[in-house]
């Protein structure tokens, strides 16, 4: 039989592996909205094309143009991932039997109890598959066309997206940032 400090140590760590596992599946749906300035070297014409067809591609649609401003916003829906649904459905089922484990060794007369709370684990991959479903929106400034901006201002396009998008959208049109 372990010693009441083995288990009390053993149930605070796994608590607090239990805590660190539920942060990690909030945090899996948790809004990374990023603004980067990105350096082009191609005409403007040809960079706008090529934004346009980058986001036609990747199932975004022009939702707005205020010209006043110099600002196109693109709108599109983000489609949650099966792997990271099932992979957090496993870590959750993971750690709920190792607090169920713990638990059973504090309350032997439980043991069953505890062993059947790791049917609640697809509760974390239904909770990621509800929040991480949403409509997501990108936002270009783009350099007011004046003459008195430096050539390298000129080349410039600032975006507000998610953190993922911008490196998808910096690797496919090879875009560096000004950073």
């Amino acid at each position: 039989m372990m010693s009441v400090t083995s288990l009390a140590s053993t149930l605070v760590l796994t608590l607090l592996l239990a805590v660190g596992l539920f942060f990690f599946i909030r945090a899996s749906v948790k809004d990374r909205t990023q603004e980067v300035t990105l350096v082009f070297e191609q005409e403007e014409t040809s960079m706008f094309d090529q934004l346009q067809q980058y986001f036609a591609h990747r199932s975004y649609r022009v939702a707005t143009i205020d010209s006043a401003q110099n600002q196109v916003t693109y709108e599109g829906f983000v489609k949650p991932s099966i792997f990271l649904a099932i992979f957090l459905t496993l870590l959750a089922a993971i750690g709920i039997l190792c607090l169920a484990l713990v638990w059973s060794l504090l309350f032997p007369g439980l043991s069953s109890l505890f062993l059947v709370l790791v049917l609640l684990s697809p509760v974390a991959g239904i909770f990621y598959w509800k929040k991480a479903g949403r409509p997501e929106r990108v936002l270009l400034k783009l350099p007011n066309q004046s003459n008195e901006l430096p050539h390298e201002l000129q080349n410039q396009i600032t975006v507000v997206a998610h953190r993922d998008e911008l490196i998808e959208l910096q690797r496919s049109l090879r875009l560096k940032s000004s950073e």
